[in-house]
């Protein structure tokens, strides 16, 4: 591991130390869970998996309209109120 020195505010150093108690672990551990998560959740999917899902998904959904290539300016205006 390597060392580092973070400041936090008050507040945060005090949930910090809640949060660490409750789950019985140390205020670093909690940090590092943290920075874990934000690493995990900033990772953009690469590009081949966002194709895939966004074909999986293409064709599940239905509006019950049959004309809404034709008519896809209105139903735009509709839904946003514009």
């Amino acid at each position: 591991m390597v060392r580092t020195q973070i400041q936090l505010t008050e507040e945060q150093a005090r949930a910090v130390k809640k949060i660490a108690a409750a789950q019985g672990v140390s205020s670093a551990e909690i940090i590092r869970r943290a920075v874990s998560a934000l690493i995990r959740s900033s990772a953009e999917p690469d590009w081949k998996r966002r194709c895939s899902r966004a074909l999986e998904a293409a064709g599940k959904f239905s509006s019950g309209k049959h004309d809404v290539s034709r008519k896809h300016d209105d139903y735009l205006t509709e839904a946003f109120g514009e």
